[in-house]
């Protein structure tokens, strides 16, 4: 019974999330028209415990100034669900280019980003992923992509370098938990080279599927190397798998996840197990009292929601989306990719309320930060334990 109400549950999700982000172009009865901008989601796929709420902020930010003219625009959001199959994000890549004429693009997955980065750059997109991959820096390969957080390898520089700061008792022993995908390993060659530029030392790397359910084996030969800490590049899920089982055996490392691998998501997963748990922050809780959560309150409640029901992926939706539409703003041609490209890299320290950390982009530089946060949870709760640090 209890497996037959997750599913009904996940299409409700899945209804829910593509019923809001589709629909024909509505005139908007004044004004210079309509500015589409494409959604390339996981709501079913991989990651899709972290990727629904982030469509769903996502959304939720368009449908906040669907009544709004925006630099004298109407905006829509044109979105689906390509549940973590990099032929299916092409193919709706095609779709959103060709047939929905959008002007910029709202994505998610790094094997996905990256494929599609050099059709992105001729084509003239802006696209915001929902990846932080630090290929996606290189601005000569992907003059047409923006990272809104820090990069998955700028997490775990800040993370080891606050090992570093913190750490007592000899040299720190590190390891790496992380799944064979492009976005499992994208950090973790740079995080071993940054490593052992502290003076670390890393003893040992485990592959971990992105949908383990067990991950005693992979444990096991991790804790004959006996590391101080794992660093986990994974989503809720994996995450909950490895702090369960690693309670289980009785290890005592020290763990702690990237931004994907953070969030309200891993704590009924995990149970007790997560306690002690520290995570890369990104994005706020909702919990948090931040000025940027008033907006975001006001447009929940007067659809009949609450901010304590959402998470912080939806908080990390609502901001890309709120990113692009401030660059939409101020772009002085808002309805081209290279317009809007413009507009982006005119962005100064924008000030997000608190959600994230002020992002800055240049002609030069397309990642709007490096700075994290670290949370711990206690408590069945996360808290933050540190200020925004970067490395």
């Amino acid at each position: 019974m209890k497996k037959i109400w997750s599913i009904f549950l996940v299409f409700v999700l899945v209804a829910g999330v593509l019923a809001a982000c589709s629909g024909e172009e509505k005139s908007s009865g004044s004004g210079k028209g309509t500015i589409k901008i494409g959604g390339i989601f996981d709501l079913t796929g991989g990651t899709g415990d972290v990727g629904t709420p982030y469509a769903e902020g996502a959304e939720a930010y368009f449908d906040s100034i669907k009544d709004e003219e925006i630099n004298g625009y109407k905006l829509e959001l044109i979105g689906d669900d390509y549940a973590y199959k990099i032929p299916e994000a092409q193919k709706m890549y095609q779709k959103l280019k060709s047939k929905d004429k959008v002007s910029g693009i709202l994505g998610w997955g790094t094997g996905d980003t990256e494929a599609l980065r050099q059709q992105v750059a001729a084509d003239k997109l802006p696209y915001f992923s929902g990846s932080y991959s630090e290929n996606l820096k290189d601005i000569k390969e992907s003059p047409y992509n923006f990272l809104t957080a820090a990069s998955y390898s700028d997490q775990a520089r800040s993370a080891l370098t606050w090992i570093k700061e913190n750490h007592s008792g000899g040299t720190p022993k590190i390891a790496f938990l992380y799944n064979d995908t492009a976005f499992g390993k994208s950090p973790i060659e740079d995080a071993k080279s940054f490593a052992k530029e502290l003076g670390m030392e890393v003893v040992d790397e485990q592959i971990i599927d992105v949908q383990a359910l067990d991950a005693t084996s992979q444990l096991l030969n991790m804790e004959k190397k006996n590391p101080d800490y794992a660093i986990i590049q994974q989503t809720w899920g994996a995450t909950a798998t490895i702090l369960k089982d690693a309670k289980k055996l009785g290890i005592d490392t020290q763990f702690i996840g990237l931004n994907w691998a953070t969030g309200e998501g891993l704590i009924p997963l995990a149970g007790d197990a997560a306690e002690g748990f520290i995570g890369v922050v990104t994005h706020a809780f909702p919990y948090e009292d931040l000025p940027g959560m008033e907006e975001i309150k006001k447009y929940l409640e007067g659809r009949g929601e609450k901010l304590e029901d959402k998470n912080q992926k939806f908080i990390q939706g609502w901001v890309s989306a709120k990113i692009m539409v401030e660059a939409i703003k101020i772009a002085d041609d808002p309805t081209t990719g290279e317009g809007i490209r413009k507009g982006i890299e005119k962005l100064k320290e924008l000030d997000l309320g608190g959600l994230a950390a002020p992002v800055t982009f240049t002609a030069d530089n397309h990642a709007g930060t490096n700075k994290i946060r670290l949370a711990e949870v206690k408590g069945g709760k996360f808290e933050v334990i540190t200020d925004y640090i970067s490395y």
